[in-house]
């Protein structure tokens, strides 16, 4: 069995004395804050368990999900077709690509939020149809932009700025002679970045994208100004009839950190997933002429 070598080796650190006065202190401060929690009649823990598991509760919980999934997966896909224009050489797309960009940035999404309920105000009525021909349909916009309608475009638009920058940074990290040895190929386009660009791009990509799904789960707490039933939405209604505030407060929020370290989870393997293309390989011994004599 051979030896690890001595980078391999486990280094063990002696303990000093500010190593064990660092884990009292850790240790008083939780102690300290799970007997206040337990202790405190003011948290009413019977009635945080009474409604942890309500209709009203789960419900705005599934709603919450949906608005997650469905803002990530269109905002990643338009990501992608931003991120694209960014990077293009042609003067006005990039420049479209970058003002969008500085425009969804740059302005809370809260209001974006609010704005696009309120977008019948500018367009109440607006017809769509194929140009040059009598092709179109009016569409009313008060009855098409509800406030779930809304919650899921203003999210998705938001969301759509963030990931188009991390696709970008993404595609930055490709060599680029990678680039240079597919067109030698004779890829197209869209045959290189689906082949070779977006492959090498995930390690980068990943870590980013993974955060901003956790950042987009709590967002949607957001469209309860909308009168979306989500979960905040739902705990408020609840409230708003009991008056017990903290205790449907504290519902939401254990909702919250449970989905949030559940998707931190898959986060995890995928990372781990997609890492090992980065790691170094370990070194392979090569047979010589000298070596087989």
């Amino acid at each position: 069995m051979s030896e690890l070598l001595p980078e391999q080796k486990k280094r063990i650190t002696p303990k000093r004395p500010r190593d064990y006065v660092s884990w009292a202190v850790a240790i008083a401060i939780v102690g300290g804050l799970v007997t206040t929690t337990v202790t405190n009649e003011n948290y009413q823990w019977p009635v945080v368990f009474s409604y942890f598991t309500t209709e009203a509760i789960l419900d705005g919980l599934v709603l919450t999900l949906v608005l997650t999934v469905a803002s990530m997966v269109l905002g990643t896909l338009l990501g992608l077709l931003l991120a694209v224009m960014r990077m293009s050489h042609q003067a006005p797309i990039s420049g479209l690509a970058r003002l969008y960009i500085t425009f969804f940035r740059g302005t809370p999404v809260l209001v974006q939020l609010i704005f696009w309920f309120n977008i019948a105000a500018l367009y109440p009525n607006i017809t769509i149809g194929i140009p040059f021909t009598d092709i179109s349909t009016p569409v009313d916009m008060n009855a098409l932009m509800t406030p779930l309608t809304a919650a899921i475009v203003g999210l998705t638009l938001n969301q759509a700025a963030y990931m188009a920058e991390i696709i970008r940074g993404g595609f930055a990290s490709v060599n680029r002679g990678q680039y240079e040895a597919a067109d030698s190929l004779g890829m197209s386009g869209f045959t290189r970045l689906r082949h070779v660009i977006i492959p090498q791009t995930m390690p980068a990509i990943i870590p980013a994208t993974g955060n901003q799904v956790i950042g987009m789960l709590k967002e949607t707490s957001l469209v309860s100004v909308l009168g979306v039933a989500e979960l905040l939405n739902s705990a408020q209604s609840i409230y708003a009839r009991t008056y017990q505030t903290i205790p449907l407060l504290i519902v939401a929020s254990l909702w919250y950190l449970i989905m949030t370290m559940a998707l931190s989870v898959p986060q995890s393997m995928i990372e781990r997933r997609f890492s090992r293309s980065t790691r170094r390989p370990a070194p392979v011994a090569v047979a010589t002429k000298e070596s087989l004599l």
